[in-house]
């Protein structure tokens, strides 16, 4: 996880991997079995992903383990897929669905959860899967630097990091709620408990990617996302006046709590 999530990032921006640095601080006496489990694991992904380890640094603590990653993408100057792209008239596309890792954490928290939101064993495993094992969509990196006027990865929450888009940009949007892509387990836990829609739009860690595509191109994006197995949903358009709105089935605006996962 802590590779793939750099990982997302590069691909929202249209960037190809190129390598990792890694900082390791270990105490001692740590399990020998769990390292080379690591280590084989990150082996396997820079193998799977184009993005060898370049190097880094390692360290003792009388602490728990922590570790750090920084990746490095290339892309051809001049192409990145920035945040203050977006124009009015814009299309605003997600990939994957929405909200699956920010289920799954709650699973984890709250033991009850799958049996009130009435889950099958596998949509369990799909959640738990979603938060424990994110899957960057580097595959579409092209397309996007192709194709996107503004993008980022949702990594804090879709309503936040939208938010944070249409910031750079000094523009708005007019989003579907009914339209964001849900798992069958998120529309399993809606329908159970509607409150979780909140969860599931400011929750995060689902490293998907969100994108702002003009209209004269939105019909190649979808095509060549579709080519490479990449599943994209339009969620809305971008607006001229700024702040982003996300309606219900009955055109109400929704308010939230909070926007997104913050770090500080």
């Amino acid at each position: 996880k802590a590779l793939r999530v750099n990982l997302s990032d590069l691909a929202a921006k249209g960037a190809k991997p190129a390598g990792y640095l890694l900082s390791l601080i270990i105490p001692k006496g740590i399990d020998e079995r769990w390292l080379k489990g690591f280590s084989r694991g990150l082996a396997a992904d820079g193998k799977t992903y184009g993005c060898p380890l370049l190097g880094g640094d390692t360290d003792r603590t009388t602490g728990p383990v922590t570790l750090s990653i920084a990746a490095f993408g290339t892309l051809p100057k001049g192409t990145m897929v920035r945040r203050s792209g977006a124009r009015p008239g814009d299309h605003v596309v997600v990939t994957g669905t929405i909200g699956d890792a920010a289920l799954g954490l709650k699973l984890r928290l709250d033991g009850n959860a799958a049996k009130r939101w009435k889950l099958t064993p596998a949509m369990r495993r799909h959640l738990a899967s979603r938060y424990l094992l994110p899957r960057p969509r580097n595959d579409l990196a092209e397309v996007l630097r192709r194709h996107a006027s503004g993008g980022m990865d949702v990594s804090d929450g879709l309503v936040g990091d939208l938010g944070k888009l249409l910031r750079a940009s000094k523009v708005g949007a007019d989003i579907a709620v009914a339209r964001v892509p849900l798992s069958s387990a998120a529309r399993a836990a809606v329908k159970a408990e509607p409150k979780m829609i909140e969860t599931i739009l400011t929750g995060g860690d689902d490293f998907e990617i969100v994108a702002t595509i003009p209209p004269r191109k939105l019909k190649a994006f979808l095509a060549e996302a579709r080519r490479i197995g990449v599943p994209v949903a339009e969620i809305g358009r971008v607006i001229a006046s700024e702040g982003a709105r996300f309606r219900d089935g009955g055109g109400r605006m929704l308010t939230f709590r909070r926007a997104s996962f913050s770090h500080f």
